[in-house]
């Protein structure tokens, strides 16, 4: 199962930073009085409410299911009620506000009875997905996408090989690399699961190889252990952003995926190690995604370290134990390659909040003008352009800017990172492809409404249709009740329109004739006369 790592174009070499969070076990958060559940925090539709203000929850109980195709559950990570359905804060880069669902906790934490597999080897693959789907899992390492829809075959073409990512590139993060260390078995069993449920042949899990006591800790737990599927842990040259999907596919197999390709097209499913944790936790013992491991570092905390969070915990008693001044550090949710800024600590934690990083505020280079370098183009994994993407998107030339393959960007922030001018080239791209998904969402929009115009327009025109045949077809019923033929129906019309002519016409008549000239003197004769004279020559003068 030895196969020859591959390198892909790009990337960087960065300082990890990883060591002093790595110094402890993981810690267990308290748990928070209240806990703030965002309908959208997963790619695709929100969710959508199954409870209602007053309601009592349970721990791992459903409060919200899916809402479309692409969409995840989401469970109470506690017992309590729900004091709440608002908008709150969220984490956003533009501090937005989102629907939410706000529980009050009760401390007794009581949780919902759950069903899990006592055999998950003996289990139909559809079951395992429906499972994995009904608990709400999504991509832990960032992006979020619902597990289930990646898991389900939709090209026909077998699954060769499941990819599960370790590799957790980026700087400062190391919340996977203490999964592996304290939960290697149920990295692994969340493996073989996940390979059952797709029918993988086998199972690659790429870890960088700055991640030495994650290795070791695989390994023991693979020799110890039997497992249904071969799983073989594959060491990887540490380099940014070899965490990408397509980079680590690239540098584990050599497939080239490109950004119209999906890795099932090519036999492949790649997930990340927090999923497969989650997915032994759903299976295993019948628990929905309601808490995860969160990296807390920094150069502005004292004790940096892993955490073990509730979902929905706001982030302020996540920072509570560090003694934070907002007012001198930024707050990053992520990486400080791919994260964001936020503002407002009551955002809660969500799925795919996998790092706070606390730095001391700085003040931000001023942007200059382009150098033409082009160290952007030379460091880009994607291949790409950055340079003339950037001039496209600053110019809003949004129709230009796709010629050159935006949506090929992963957002990586190797462009920014080594710009000499220190040009936020990300933040141009995220805006060119957040104006381009609004404009086709309007266009969209604007062509159900036409195509709603031209419905109601035809089925106005077939109705009148109808009701025309509708009163022809009643008129005939009628006659034949009063049994008329149509040719007694059009004669008696006749005679009606032809006593109408001739009354018609003797209106006429008498309207014309003068009445009582039999009796009329000389006198008045002779007056009639120049009067109809005067009437003539009035005539003729108008002309």
């Amino acid at each position: 199962m030895k196969q020859p790592l591959s390198t892909f174009f790009g990337g960087l070499h960065l300082k990890g930073h990883k060591t002093d969070s790595m110094r402890q076990s993981p810690k267990v958060l308290p748990l928070a009085k209240q806990l703030v559940f965002p309908l959208d925090q997963h790619l695709g539709q929100p969710a959508e409410p199954v409870v209602k203000f007053g309601d009592k929850v349970l721990k791992g109980q459903l409060i919200a299911r899916r809402g479309g195709p692409i969409s995840a559950a989401i469970h109470a990570s506690s017992s309590g009620t729900v004091i709440a359905i608002e908008d709150r804060p969220i984490n956003h880069p533009s501090g937005m506000q989102a629907t939410c669902i706000v529980i009050e906790t009760d401390g007794e934490d009581t949780a919902v009875d759950s069903n899990h597999f006592a055999d998950y080897y003996n289990a139909e693959p559809a079951a395992l997905r429906d499972t994995i789907r009904d608990a709400g899992i999504v991509g832990l390492g960032g992006a979020g996408f619902p597990t289930f829809i990646k898991l389900t075959p939709t090209t026909g073409k077998a699954i060769e090989t499941l990819i599960l990512n370790g590799a957790e590139c980026e700087p400062y993060i190391t919340c996977d690399a203490m999964l592996m260390q304290t939960r290697a078995l149920d990295v692994l069993r969340g493996a073989d699961i996940i390979c059952q449920a797709v029918q993988a042949k086998q199972c690659l899990i790429g870890i960088e190889d700055n991640k030495a006591t994650a290795i070791a800790a695989l390994h023991e737990v693979l020799q110890a252990q039997q497992f249904r599927h071969p799983i073989e842990i594959v060491t990887i040259p540490t380099i940014y952003p070899t965490g990408g999907e397509r980079q680590l596919i690239k540098v584990l197999t050599g497939h080239e995926i490109s950004a119209r390709q999906r890795p099932m097209d090519v036999g492949l499913v790649c997930q990340n190690v927090g999923t497969a944790v989650a997915v032994a936790d759903a299976v295993l013992q019948g628990q929905p995604l309601i808490e995860r491991l969160v990296t807390v570092t920094g150069n502005g905390i004292k004790t940096p370290g892993n955490w073990l969070v509730r979902l929905g915990t706001p982030l302020r008693d996540l920072l509570a134990p560090h003694d934070i001044d907002c007012r001198r550090h930024d707050i990053i949710i992520g990486g400080p390659m791919m994260g964001f800024t936020i503002d407002d600590t009551q955002a809660p934690v969500v799925k795919t909040t996998n790092c706070l990083l606390i730095q001391t505020r700085q003040v931000a280079m001023p942007a200059m003008p382009c150098i033409r370098c082009a160290e952007c183009a030379n460091v880009c994994p994607a291949q790409l352009l950055p340079q003339q993407l950037y001039w496209h998107a600053r110019a809003r030339d949004f129709d230009k800017i796709q010629d050159y393959n935006l949506f090929d960007c992963i957002e990586c922030g190797c462009c920014a990172h080594v710009c000499p001018s220190h040009i936020p080239l990300v933040q141009y791209y995220r805006f060119a492809k957040t104006e381009i998904w609004n404009r086709e969402l309007e266009k969209q929009k604007a062509d159900r409404a036409r195509e709603r115009h031209e419905f109601n327009l035809l089925r106005h025109e077939l109705k009148k249709q109808e009701d025309e045949e509708r009163r022809r077809k009643k008129k005939e019923l009628l006659n034949r009740a009063q049994g008329k033929t149509e040719s007694e129906t059009d004669s008696k019309k006749a005679a009606i329109e032809a006593a109408l002519a001739r009354a018609r016409a003797k209106k006429e008549a008498m309207a014309v004739a003068p009445k009582n000239i039999d009796q009329l003197t000389e006198e008045q004769q002779k007056q009639i006369d120049a009067a109809k004279a005067r009437r003539r020559q009035h005539e003729q003068d108008k002309v």
